[in-house]
């Protein structure tokens, strides 16, 4: 379910959420059809193409255009100076974005699967799954039927269509950068936690994918100086709070050292850390990790850079591919797993839980946006704090208390920009972390700047 989740999101942020700060799609109008197949055929191995599929969705297109209305397509600088491909890449990623969409919603079946429904499934309860009754034959069969064809999508259309783009882009591995790096790792291979887990737990520093370091989540910090919350000190989560601030003036955003943003500002060691995919690819890639270290290396001979060109925009954007390729071979294993383990009897897949009268713990693993940590306390048999710290979080997070800037503040730093009212540019390495800010986002009355705090009876 995790793996499926991997392949449906990268997917979907590579072709619908990313692809077209890189793809002008008025530009495909002006390609010949005949040029573009040529193209396709020689790229990708896609189960579509040729003049006539091509001059079909170059049609379909052109009707968009002329209505004014250019739907999915809309919000776009076309005609962008920093738009580098030429027309007849831009009919063929055109084209594989529509492809996408059908694969996609074929994909997010496989939530459905076992989980009822696609986003949130809901086949997790405490202690283990919700879904024995659904581990049928034919369910099994379904769900690694639709796993196959989603990988066959990335293995013969996603990652050529990144290599192809990312060629015209190459100068983009030097811009949008971040220095430090933090992954908790996921798919655990045993019980034993973090040695068995298939994408391996990390923190790199400084750049240097040499010196991997383990995890500490003792050193994981919050703060919250430069945050619309009460007091300034750094917590760990098990401390933390999560309160409005309600002196006057409450929303600053003016002076060089007010308060910004909803967002805290995680920091490990006192350092800000990129979370997501690069994050997973560059731990991954410094341990020698025997699957993803020959990916990067066949993508960085592809394109004709070295290793430094990981830190970037296009390092981050390819590492999401690199990662879905991955992860979606490893998966067909652990479908076969999970029928040896049914042959076997061995299907008690939800154990008893009693809620002890005291206790702390903490969950680390990556969800597709990266490093997802939840720390709960009890007390008496109840809840007493709950923080949780997620990917948004990490990547968007403002500066603390030293000033200490956040991954996407630093990464934006030195971006160049054609055009200042049209900052395509910016767009590319914001998009290129797939945020997720919505928790970020807080209604309030804006005739009294009052937050409201509602009860639910």
């Amino acid at each position: 379910m995790h793996g499926a989740q991997y392949q449906h999101d990268h997917i979907v942020h590579f072709y619908h959420l990313h692809a077209l700060d890189w793809v002008d799609v008025v530009s495909a109008l002006k390609a010949d059809p005949a040029k573009t197949a040529a193209l396709s055929d020689n790229v990708s191995n896609a189960p579509w193409g040729g003049s006539a599929y091509f001059k079909n969705v170059q049609q379909r297109l052109k009707t968009f255009v002329d209505s004014g209305q250019l739907g999915p397509f809309a919000n776009a600088y076309w005609g962008h100076p920093a738009y580098k491909l030429p027309p007849e890449a831009n009919l063929m990623a055109t084209a594989h974005y529509i492809e996408a969409l059908r694969l996609q919603a074929k994909a997010a079946r496989m939530h459905a699967i076992f989980g009822g429904k696609n986003p949130h499934p809901q086949f997790l309860v405490t202690g283990g799954v919700s879904c024995v009754g659904d581990l049928t034959p034919g369910r099994i069969a379904e769900f690694l039927y639709i796993t196959k064809e989603t990988q066959d999508f990335i293995k013969n259309v996603y990652i050529p269509d990144l290599l192809a783009v990312a060629s015209f882009y190459k100068d983009w591995g030097a811009i949008g950068g971040t220095s430090n790096f933090l992954a908790y790792g996921d798919f655990p291979q045993s019980e034993k936690e973090p040695e068995s887990l298939f994408l391996p737990r990390g923190i790199i520093t400084n750049r240097s994918m040499s010196g991997v370091k383990p995890v500490d989540p003792q050193k994981i910090t919050e703060h919250v100086a430069r945050s619309w919350y009460e007091g300034s000190a750094d917590k760990h989560p098990y401390q933390g709070e999560t309160k409005p601030i309600q002196a006057d003036p409450q929303y600053d955003t003016k002076s060089d050292n007010g308060r910004y943003t909803w967002l805290k500002a995680p920091r490990y060691d006192g350092n800000a850390c990129e979370v997501g995919p690069l994050a997973r690819v560059l731990v991954a890639y410094g341990y020698g990790h025997k699957q993803i270290a020959p990916v990067v290396d066949k993508v960085i001979n592809t394109l004709g850079v070295n290793a430094d060109a990981l830190f970037s925009t296009l390092g981050r954007t390819a590492a999401r591919g690199i990662e879905t390729l991955v992860v979606g071979e490893a998966m067909q294993g652990w479908v076969m797993e999970l029928v040896e383990n049914l042959k076997s009897g061995d299907s008690k897949t939800c154990a008893a839980y009693e809620m002890p009268d005291k206790g702390q713990g903490v969950g680390l693993n990556d969800v597709p946006r990266g490093a997802l940590g939840h720390w709960v306390v009890i007390d008496g048999k109840k809840i007493k704090n709950y923080q949780y710290v997620v990917p948004s979080t990490w990547n968007l997070g403002p500066r603390c208390a030293k000033g200490k800037l956040g991954p996407v503040e630093e990464s934006l730093i030195g971006t160049p920009i054609a055009d200042p009212k049209k900052p395509l540019e910016i767009l590319r390495t914001v998009h290129s972390f797939d945020p997720c800010i919505a928790c970020a986002v807080h209604v309030i009355d804006p005739d009294s700047n009052q937050v409201y705090k509602i009860k639910a009876l």
